[in-house]
């Protein structure tokens, strides 16, 4: 079944797949254009949670591996919700309008992670609303993608995770790769929808998922859930970990592996060629462990000039001492790409 705004977006051209937008008509050409021009994608692939209430502050504060505390209403920040033994069970893009928190996250994860936030809420004044029907999400990348923007927010955000807000055209987040996000009520994402594909080319979530992958931005989904800590995963090192603030689920062994351990995995971008897509939960081996697993791929997307681009949790020993292959000890070796951070 679709939603009333996927059916917008079928009027329109819109390929669905995988309760997504796939793409409307030309999946390469769109790739492309991701790559080198002006694009909007409607993000259906990603879900959003509205936390509100008198105690909804504290709530997350005490639940997510970020400073909740210093969110603003013109900041986002990201979060991991981690178990008690520290792995993520998802990831969020967090940011806060009016006396609400938004909790955005891979959309297959939603109810469960509602249902598991709403366990803990107890005599809390706090409610959980899954608004991902209501308030669509675009995601807008290449310099056309500023300029059309201007015509709804005069004042662009000019640094990563800075948000301005317009009462009539929503809210407007900047993100990591001179990107966009707009979060808009169902009837002003309509009306915004069609003026900015007037100018920008309309492509579908995956060509988003390839820049998140660019720019070393994972996203934990069903296959990767409770898989990783945190740093495996270069949370902390976009922003996503504060090691200062008091405890949450899996704090002391977050805190214990960055403090006292070594980390011996840690999350790569990569290429590798052929006919197959990696999938999330994909083991990855080297060669120099005799054919053992030495990493997982976390997200995967195809690239526009052939192959696939992931980001993959790796042995960072197996990175150093041997080649790593897809799938299997004879599969596409796996070429290593840089971050747009420092690890």
């Amino acid at each position: 079944m679709t939603s009333a705004w996927q059916d917008f977006l079928l009027e329109r051209g819109a390929r669905i797949e995988a309760a997504a937008v796939g793409h409307f008509g030309d999946a390469a050409a769109e790739l492309r254009a991701a790559r080198d021009g002006g694009i909007v994608a409607p993000l259906d692939h990603l879900g959003l949670i509205a936390c509100g209430g008198g105690d909804a502050q504290a709530f997350l504060h005490g639940q997510l591996s970020n400073d909740v505390k210093q969110l603003t209403p013109v900041r986002s920040e990201y979060a991991a919700y981690c178990s008690a033994k520290g792995r993520m069970l998802a990831n969020f893009l967090m940011w806060q309008e009016d006396q609400a928190y938004y909790l955005q996250l891979a959309r297959s994860l939603l109810p469960s992670v509602q249902k598991r936030l709403g366990m803990f809420v107890l005599r809390a004044k706090v409610k959980l609303v899954d608004v991902s029907e209501s308030r669509p999400v675009l995601g807008l990348a290449g310099r056309a993608a500023a300029t059309a923007l201007r015509e709804f927010f005069p004042a662009l955000p000019q640094q990563a995770h800075q948000v301005v807000r317009d009462p009539a055209n929503g809210t407007l987040i900047a993100l990591p790769g001179a990107r966009f996000q707009l979060v808009a009520e169902l009837e002003s994402a309509k009306r915004l929808w069609r003026k900015l594909t007037a100018v920008l080319r309309p492509v579908g979530a995956p060509c988003w998922e390839w820049l998140e992958i660019r720019n070393g931005l994972p996203l934990i989904t069903p296959a990767t859930q409770e898989q990783f800590v945190p740093q495996m995963a270069n949370m902390e090192l976009i922003g996503a970990v504060n090691f200062q603030k008091g405890c949450y689920p899996g704090q002391e062994i977050v805190a214990r592996t960055q403090y006292l351990g070594q980390l011996k995995r840690r999350m790569v971008l990569a290429h590798v060629a052929g006919e197959v897509m990696p999938q999330p939960g994909d083991e990855l081996i080297s060669s120099a462990l005799d054919g053992q697993a030495s990493g997982m791929v976390v997200n995967a997307q195809a690239a526009p000039d052939g192959g696939y681009d992931l980001l993959a949790v790796m042995q960072t020993a197996s990175l150093a001492q041997s080649t790593v292959h897809f799938k299997s000890a004879d599969g596409p070796a796996l070429s290593i790409q840089p971050l747009p951070y420092s690890a």
